[in-house]
């Protein structure tokens, strides 16, 4: 099966670079940087680290908070952090600077996974979240590196669909060192697909051990009195394709009720920020752009946040929060950074991918499921409306936060015992 799997991925390595030609069109930096991802590319100045892969810009900050710590630690070994995506890339750049060695990720074939192994020399090996690729995970155990699945999520759809590959996918998930599970739910499913139990915990998630930097916080304070310190300003975050439409249509009726609200509308990614722009014009509200610098008038129904890496600060400056992937079927996104900072949080049906953290908000009443646009104008203008009903969700929010640390801790320790000696991560 290996073999198989080997010979679909040579066959398909063209598809794979005319996709990268064709997403270029919109971002440009997709032509970019190739032969990284097969393996070519200038070794680091330093071998022998700890590499971690997180694939884009949601499980990059996930890993923010491990890769502090590993650089923190006084007898810190080289890091190499590799993205898949471009706005992961710049993300890295911009968090962690010559901090890190950075690359993008190998394609999944032999002797593409060789040339890096051989360039980086990797230690300890961390995949963020959900990254399995055989190829790699074979190479590693070839090699004696051993691996870890950090904030390992695995939903029941995603399982299903590994579970139908039979052998291949048991002989796979027993090839990973240790599993770093968000939920118990997670680590059964893990179990189940072949990894062995003993080499499973449940962790939690290292998005709950994310904090505010405090020049953010300043950052946000300053951008609150740009908006209008007493008018209301909820963000709709990381919304897709198909879902923007639905946010705008539920702000025109928010704004049938709260004439001054402000929606704060920020794209899960960048080569959609021109689209969404003309879908908000288009809609006759008045816009301004981040990337414009402009002044927000108290006439400006929307704010387009058209950046990357500012949505902490979008959201510390705002009043209530959704977060987008949900009403449209994604699987959603990270919910808790609005809930940490205190903002009630909303989200659509499809949050099957943060399921276990979307529940846990919704049962601690920090958080709300909605179904369509219509609920979430209905909620939000509720929101917007009564200061007294935001401040209980968000503190609720904020205890389940605080309540769930430790994640990054606990990860650590399975760091410190995969890595062989000598020097230790921890």
């Amino acid at each position: 099966m290996r073999t198989l799997y080997t010979l679909l991925w040579v066959i398909a390595l063209p598809l794979a670079l005319a996709r990268l030609l064709w997403r270029s069109r919109r971002v440009p930096s997709y032509r970019e940087r190739w032969e990284e991802r097969l393996g070519r590319f200038a070794p680091p100045p330093q071998t022998g680290g700890v590499w971690v892969h997180a694939v884009s810009v949601g499980e990059v900050q996930a890993a923010q908070p491990l890769v502090r710590r590993l650089l923190a630690n006084p007898a810190a070994l080289p890091l190499t952090v590799t993205t898949t995506t471009p706005t992961g890339s710049a993300r890295v750049a911009e968090l962690f600077g010559d901090q890190v060695f950075h690359v993008y990720f190998p394609f999944d074939l032999p002797w593409a996974v060789d040339g890096f192994l051989d360039r980086v020399q990797p230690r300890l090996l961390v995949l963020v979240e959900t990254e399995i690729w055989p190829n790699l995970l074979g190479a590693c155990a070839r090699r004696g590196i051993p691996t870890l699945l950090a904030n390992g999520r695995l939903s029941a759809r995603s399982a299903a669909g590994y579970a139908r590959l039979g052998s291949f996918t048991r002989e796979t998930f027993a090839a990973i060192g240790g599993v770093a599970a968000q939920s118990a739910a997670d680590a059964e499913r893990f179990v189940a697909l072949g990894a062995p139990p003993g080499r499973v915990r449940v962790t939690g998630s290292m998005k709950f051990d994310q904090r505010l930097r405090r020049s953010v916080a300043e950052q946000s304070e300053v951008l609150r009195r740009e908006w209008g310190a007493d008018r209301p300003v909820w963000v709709a975050a990381s919304t897709h394709e198909g879902e923007d439409e639905q946010v705008l249509a539920a702000h025109a009726q928010v704004r049938e009720a709260l004439p001054d609200a402000l929606l704060v509308l920020v794209p899960r990614h960048p080569e959609r920020f021109d689209r969404v722009a003309g879908l908000v014009r288009r809609r006759g509200l008045p816009l301004v752009r981040r990337t414009e610098r402009a002044t927000v008038g108290p006439d400006t129904a929307v704010f387009l946040g058209d950046t990357m890496g500012e949505l902490s600060m979008f959201f510390g400056a705002a009043d209530a929060a959704f977060v987008g992937g949900s009403l449209v079927d994604i699987g959603g996104h990270n919910v808790l950074e609005p809930a940490a900072l205190g903002l009630p949080v909303a989200f659509g049906p499809h949050m099957h991918n943060f399921a276990a953290i979307a529940g846990m908000l919704l049962d601690a009443e920090a958080a709300l499921q909605v179904r369509n646009a219509a609920a979430l104008a209905q909620l939000m203008t509720r929101w917007l409306g009564d200061a007294s009903l935001r401040t209980r969700l968000g503190e609720n929010g904020r205890k389940v936060v605080e309540s769930n640390r430790g994640a990054l801790d606990r990860t650590l320790e399975m760091v410190d015992e995969l890595l062989p000696a000598p020097g230790r991560a921890t």
